[in-house]
């Protein structure tokens, strides 16, 4: 499964999906923080995103994935609109017959995700200011 939404994630629901027979499921659960890079107070974040794009992108890193780590089953899913501190903005889980190929692939997936996809999110700070943000982290 791979969807842009703008209703809240709901881990649970991603994981019943898992495969039956693998052995090992990874879930990633990005978060909106409460402190930006600078340290100032977080109020939420706005995520847009080019839809169709994204989408496609997102099962573009599921294939990857699996060319790189051998059979894994990738769910990707991003939230838009308008989140507060503590929401969930984006869920992959990944699953597979060994836990090493759930996590690699898992972390590809997130990891790709914020380099290549249509996604853009503009940081809003207690004091009333807000600021367009990259999608990106510091990968290492």
């Amino acid at each position: 499964m791979f969807a842009i939404v703008r209703e809240p994630i709901e881990p649970r629901r991603l994981e019943e999906a898992i495969r039956a027979g693998d052995g090992g499921a990874v879930t990633f659960l990005g978060i909106v923080r409460g402190r930006a890079e600078d340290g100032r107070a977080v109020s939420g974040l706005s995520y847009e995103a080019f839809e169709p794009l994204a989408t496609s992108e997102f099962a573009k890193i599921a294939d990857e994935a699996r060319e790189r780590f051998g059979d894994v089953a990738l769910t990707i899913v991003h939230r838009i609109g308008e989140l507060g501190t503590g929401e969930i903005s984006v869920a992959v889980v990944a699953s597979a017959a060994r836990r090493v190929a759930a996590f690699d692939a898992c972390r590809y997936a997130i990891d790709e995700l914020k380099r290549r996809a249509p996604i853009w999110k503009k940081e809003r700070y207690a004091d009333g200011s807000a600021r367009w943000r990259e999608n990106r982290e510091n990968l290492l």
